[in-house]
């Protein structure tokens, strides 16, 4: 899976790591959208809550 990560990045003009900065966002703006905006700080500590998967 990593060579296809670096094939996208590539592909995209990007580094790997920019490309999953680009991922990262695109993944919050997604559950926001669906979700609404998350405001303030999480704490790590608090967020133990299990995943929710359709």
């Amino acid at each position: 899976m990593p060579e296809k990560l670096a094939f996208v990045a590539d592909y995209e003009g990007r580094s790997v790591n920019s490309h999953i900065l680009v991922l990262i966002r695109e993944s919050i703006k997604k559950f926001e959208d669906a979700q609404g905006q998350i405001n303030g700080a999480i704490r790590p500590d608090m967020n133990v809550k299990s995943t929710r998967k359709n």
